[in-house]
């Protein structure tokens, strides 16, 4: 499936409660805010919260950074509240915890369309548990709506009984399985968040890990880690001149009935040109974010 070029290089999570976090979102280099009404919002300030998102959102001045609210899972007694009010937010997306079941997605749209959720509001899901892995085939493919799987790997290695490792071995089936079924749906995916602060060169490594594995970018839970990150997952000034250099090459051969394409020496075929499209419109618009941001 084909999938929307946006850049997610960088999706910081922010708590909702934070009316001055929420304000600095505005200047901050992030691709995506996660506006959390969950994990980041004691239980008595989930409405308080709701309300400072909802205002937020409202007052705009966030250029084209990618507004997603998370709300609390519809067994508690907040989400069902949570996705009224997200309904009608104006944020692009809206980001499901814990979702283990096909069921969660179906129940969670059916609310967000029965209060006004706009066709463009997409839905997110929170992969974080076993569960979760064992059914990620069923839920991405639960609804037209979803966007991204959003890996919970903290949830995850306490659920597995994993430790947190430097190369992530006991995460590896669990972020393969993800991966195979994001992209088997055209959906988005994000790499879970880097929990040890301190660690500068670690995070580094994780990103380019995830870079590596196939993941589009990175949730972060502080704003220090945004240049790395938004670094490590763009398209370097190279590739791209060499994904410019493909396209250009390829189209020629076209016009001129050939078969086979050589670009510096390299045997190019239609797969690599659909990946340099691919490079060279992900980097234009990281260029239109950056320049409206």
């Amino acid at each position: 499936m084909a999938m929307t070029v946006r850049p997610r290089r960088s999706v910081l999570y922010m708590p909702g409660s934070n009316a001055r976090a929420l304000e600095k979102g505005r200047t901050l280099p992030a691709d995506a805010l996660i506006l959390d009404l969950e994990d980041a919002v004691a239980p008595d300030a989930k409405a308080e919260a709701r309300a400072t998102i909802k205002a937020a959102i409202a007052a705009g001045g966030y250029g084209g950074r990618e507004l997603v609210v998370r709300v609390n899972a519809l067994s508690t007694q907040w989400g069902y509240d949570d996705l009224v009010m997200a309904a009608g937010s104006g944020a692009d997306a809206v980001l499901l915890p814990k979702v283990e079941s096909a069921d969660t997605v179906r129940q969670a749209e059916a609310v967000l369309r029965a209060h006004g959720a706009p066709e463009g509001q997409r839905i997110w899901c929170m992969m974080e548990t076993p569960m979760a892995m064992l059914n990620v085939r069923e839920i991405a493919g639960a609804s037209a709506k979803l966007g991204a799987l959003v890996m919970g790997t903290s949830d995850l290695a306490k659920d597995l009984h994993a430790a947190h490792t430097r190369d992530r071995l006991p995460m590896i089936t669990s972020l393969g399985l993800c991966l195979l079924a994001a992209r088997a749906y055209g959906l988005a995916i994000l790499d879970g968040v880097h929990l040890d602060l301190a660690d500068d060169e670690g995070f580094a490594h994780a990103c380019r890990q995830g870079l590596e594995l196939g993941f589009d970018g990175k949730t972060l839970i502080h704003p220090k880690t945004l240049a790395v990150c938004n670094a490590v997952f763009a398209p370097s000034a190279d590739e791209v001149a060499f994904s410019r250099r493909i396209i250009e090459a390829h189209a020629a051969a076209v016009a001129e009935g050939k078969g086979v394409l050589l670009v510096d020496g390299k045997l190019i075929e239609n797969l690599h040109v659909e990946n340099a499209r691919r490079l060279v419109a992900m980097a234009e618009a990281i260029a239109a974010l950056e320049a409206g941001a």
